[in-house]
């Protein structure tokens, strides 16, 4: 009997713990479990799927300065010509579904950017002499976009925000005359460029029934390029590439 006694204690003294426990706890103890459960749902009903892409960058440069530049290499008669930089990019993409014809795609890339400016001097006589000299900047950036994406019957179009880590760059300068090199030199440049380059990226693709799509695209850069911002500057890349989803 005795022990009957103190087993009842010990069940009423549990229910009370129960009765007295604050609402605010089990308010959040429901909301964790609602989130938990929404969660779980949500992976469930969501169709992921992953690919990889890659193909050619044609990428330059935007802005005040680079207008004011291009001002000062107009004095020089097509002597000096800006040019844009061809490079590549590559990585992987993930595909998350949020119905049958809109989706969510953040990838991770590895990009080439930079600019290119060209001389010529031709001496006036003796014109095959032909005085050739290049700079070509290489910036090597890590690209993170997430864009929202429409499917319409295999087309695809997308936009969205894009970050971007400039690893390292590199300026190369050349010059040849009667077809030898007299210079080649390059200098690493990356402590010129602004690490972080934030931007709007945007194009239109067609996925095949196989996985196996195509897309061109076209980043344009909101930050300024120059690591002390006094220079009105801009990078800008079109984006031209292969891919497969799987």
């Amino acid at each position: 009997m005795q022990s009957l006694l103190i087993n009842n204690k010990k069940l009423l003294s549990h229910f009370r713990n129960i009765k007295t426990r604050s609402p605010v706890t089990m308010k959040k103890q429901i909301l964790l479990l609602t989130v938990v459960v929404l969660s779980i749902t949500t992976m469930a009903q969501t169709k992921t799927s992953y690919g990889i892409r890659g193909g050619l960058t044609s990428s330059g440069m935007r802005g005040a300065a680079v207008n004011n530049l291009q001002n000062l290499l107009d004095f020089t008669d097509g002597a000096i010509t800006p040019g844009k930089h061809t490079g590549f990019f590559g990585g992987g993409n993930v595909t998350i579904s949020l119905n049958d014809n809109i989706s969510i795609e953040p990838a991770l890339y590895y990009a080439q950017k930079g600019y290119e400016l060209k001389g010529a001097l031709n001496i006036k006589g003796a014109e095959f002499i032909g005085a050739n000299a290049k700079a070509q900047l290489t910036s090597h950036y890590i690209d993170l976009p997430v864009t929202l994406k429409a499917n319409l019957g295999g087309f695809r179009f997308f936009a969205g925000p894009q970050i971007s880590y400039l690893a390292t760059a590199d300026l190369r300068t050349t010059a040849g005359v009667l077809g030898f090199n007299v210079l080649d030199r390059k200098m690493d440049a990356t402590e010129q460029l602004n690490r972080w380059d934030a931007s709007v990226t945007g194009g239109v693709g067609y996925q095949f029934g196989n996985g196996f799509n195509v897309m061109a695209a076209y980043d344009h850069g909101l930050s300024k390029a120059d690591a002390n911002k006094n220079f009105d500057s801009y990078n800008n890349s079109f984006k031209i590439g292969v891919g497969i989803n799987f």
